[in-house]
């Protein structure tokens, strides 16, 4: 079962990601892995598109995948897809759910949408600075003060439970493909 795993990680968090899925399939069935900015960069000689499965990985921008993921999902036909993320912001199936839906909406008709995985991230430094930025203009900012708490949170995601949860569904998927 020829794969390509394609991501776009903007602190680490999706590539980390990335590395797990990899790490869960055989590797000598991976037509092409790598980032999506790697991908633009080597155009059809990458040849990504040969493989039948794609899995394709996201950083959260404002509730779905950033724009450059966005255009590549958009311009993928006649895929099987698994969808994975990770979100600064975590702890809710409910948010995840709403993210998953955002970026699945992305995949032309012609995709099977195989499954989705999404973890929380760490954030990057200058996000808890404009949190603790907020808090010091407002001290009662109840908002505020669970951005930062949910900051500390993220510090240890994706953590080696994360990593485990999305090979096992990758594991699951893939097994039920073979089928």
């Amino acid at each position: 079962m020829k794969y390509s795993v394609v991501f776009s990680s903007r602190t680490g968090n999706t590539a980390q990601l990335a590395q797990a899925v990899l790490a869960a399939l055989p590797p000598e069935d991976c037509i092409y892995s790598g980032s999506l900015d790697e991908l633009m960069q080597a155009g059809e000689a990458a040849g990504w598109q040969e493989a039948p499965y794609l899995l394709a990985g996201f950083w959260t921008d404002k509730g779905s995948c950033d724009e450059k993921m966005t255009a590549f999902l958009q311009g993928i036909h006649h895929k099987k897809v698994f969808l994975f993320g990770t979100a600064g912001f975590g702890g809710s199936d409910a948010y995840f759910s709403r993210i998953l839906e955002n970026v699945s909406a992305q995949l032309p008709d012609d995709n099977t949408l195989l499954g989705t995985y999404m973890c929380q991230g760490k954030m990057p430094a200058a996000v808890k600075e404009r949190y603790e930025a907020m808090l010091e203009k407002a001290p009662d900012n109840e908002r505020a003060a669970a951005f930062l708490t949910n900051f500390s949170q993220a510090l240890s995601h994706p953590d080696a439970d994360d990593l485990e949860k999305l090979q096992m569904r990758i594991r699951d998927i893939f097994t039920e493909q073979k089928a």
